[in-house]
């Protein structure tokens, strides 16, 4: 795969993990300028499709060396116990919702294509997305597979299949004839699923609680307006505007009055299945990065604000000391999923309050970029009583012109990134960082995070990375 750097890049001063008692001595941190962004997307972009089966390129499962992926299954990590010491988990599977975010960063590289056929790692991602199909049990919304396809026992989400149609109609023009007909017969029957379950509790993004997923309603809204209006030759089924109706009304309901509940049960008034410190959480956010709430809903704000305001605020009991010590760099902050986490990567030895996620981080920060662009077009700040917390906290405020808002929050989002890549593990990313010093910890190159940075330069630079 041939390198192409978007924009020119600074030189990189790496900073030595020395004086961090338990840390390899290997581990460094980076600072870049904002310029860097761009080049460091092209490497992060490389690291990801490192996590992604081909017929040249294949994975075994660590649980039976003898077994090999099928092209086109998308690892979570190549993280297992036995190569990760203080992790327990295994990531090498294929879970729908990553393999699909991933996808739409392949569809959005531009990657070449095999003379008169298409492009061939989006052609495997569409026929494993069958095999898996074929092979899920109970129902299509099976989770988490193995990397040959099989169903490995797990949770049922109904967030996945609204993911992958999303994916695959990104992907579509990219495809040669007999892999689109599949992809519209995946599609079809994505939409036939979710057209049956989209009024029931789910298990939520996280995989740890059930209940009305405000994550898994958003992205089901987007997939089926995006069903809708298609133009590939999926066959709009009846009931698709009462489901997308229904959807819109469906989220209103997390509405609290300060923010949303990422999850609720159907008692009025909705109450929180998963109980305190679940909120604020920041899938709400990934809703709207991944799904169909508007960026300019101020409820969404509110609630953005209340995330940020948790970990990086020093008189907040949630707050990460390392965005105290970012702030001094002007870097930061990171954010983690909800206040009340414990999981660090390690099942047995759970840490009260978490530690941020480089992929929740990419997120928030694209919520910026996104936000700006979306002021730059229509030349007007959403400001009002429930965004203004969000907006005072980038120096934003009532009167402030759209042009300079718009810078506040681009800058905003580039701290935010300029984050990521200073507590990466030299450009590499983990699935979190370490909440006191800051440095990569848990499962090691999580494909999520380098899918979530890279939207998120997409979204701040306009361009795309070149296979």
């Amino acid at each position: 795969m041939t390198a192409t750097i978007l924009e020119p890049g600074t030189h990189v001063r790496a900073r030595a993990a020395s004086g961090y008692a338990g840390l390899r001595a290997e581990h460094t941190q980076s600072v870049v300028h904002r310029s860097d962004f761009g080049v460091i997307a092209q490497h992060m972009f490389t690291l990801m499709m490192r996590n992604v089966a081909s017929d040249g390129f294949l994975f075994s499962d660590p649980m039976d060396p003898g077994r090999f992926s099928t092209p086109g299954a998308v690892i979570a990590a190549p993280s297992f116990p036995a190569n990760s010491p203080g992790v327990d988990q295994d990531y090498v599977f294929n879970w729908t919702r990553d393999a699909a975010i991933v996808a739409m960063e392949l569809s959005a590289a531009n990657l070449p294509a095999r003379g008169d056929s298409g492009v061939e790692p989006l052609e495997d991602y569409v026929r494993f997305a069958s095999i898996c199909q074929g092979n899920a049990i109970p129902t299509l919304a099976h989770a988490c597979f193995t990397i040959e396809g099989a169903s490995r026992p797990w949770t049922e989400q109904n967030d996945g299949p609204a993911l992958q149609t999303s994916a695959i109609l990104q992907a579509f023009g990219q495809l040669d004839e007999p892999t689109q007909g599949l992809a519209r017969q995946v599609m079809a029957r994505n939409v036939e699923f979710l057209l049956g379950a989209y009024r029931e509790p789910t298990t939520n993004l996280w995989e740890e609680h059930s209940g009305y997923s405000f994550f898994a309603r958003s992205v089901q809204l987007r997939a089926l307006r995006e069903i809708a209006t298609n133009t590939v030759g999926v066959t709009v089924p009846d009931g698709l505007q009462e489901a997308t109706d229904w959807l819109e009304h469906a989220l209103s309901q997390h509405w609290d009055g300060s923010r949303y509940l990422s999850l609720i049960t159907d008692t009025q008034p909705p109450q929180d299945p998963a109980g305190p410190g679940y909120d604020p959480n920041i899938d709400v956010v990934m809703a709207a990065i991944y799904g169909a709430v508007p960026l300019t809903d101020t409820r969404l704000l509110a609630t953005a604000a209340q995330l940020r305001a948790q970990w990086s605020d020093a008189s907040s009991p949630s707050v990460y000391p390392v965005n105290l010590a970012d702030a001094d760099l002007a870097i930061g902050p990171m954010v983690g999923r909800y206040p009340g986490d414990t999981y660090d990567g390690d099942m047995s030895d759970h840490v009260q309050g978490g530690h941020p996620w480089a992929l929740t981080t990419a997120n928030f920060a694209e919520l910026y970029y996104r936000l700006a662009d979306g002021i730059r077009a229509y030349n007007t700040v959403p400001h009002d009583e429930l965004s203004a917390p969000f907006f005072t906290q980038v120096g934003i405020g009532p009167d402030t012109a759209p042009h300079d808002a718009v810078t506040a929050l681009e800058q905003a989002g580039d701290q935010m990134l300029e984050a990521v890549v200073y507590h990466s593990d030299n450009l590499e990313l983990s699935e979190q960082f370490d909440g006191t010093t800051g440095f990569c910890r848990s499962v090691r190159n999580l494909t999520w995070s380098y899918a979530a940075y890279l939207s998120a330069v997409r979204a701040k630079t306009g361009l795309t990375v070149k296979g």
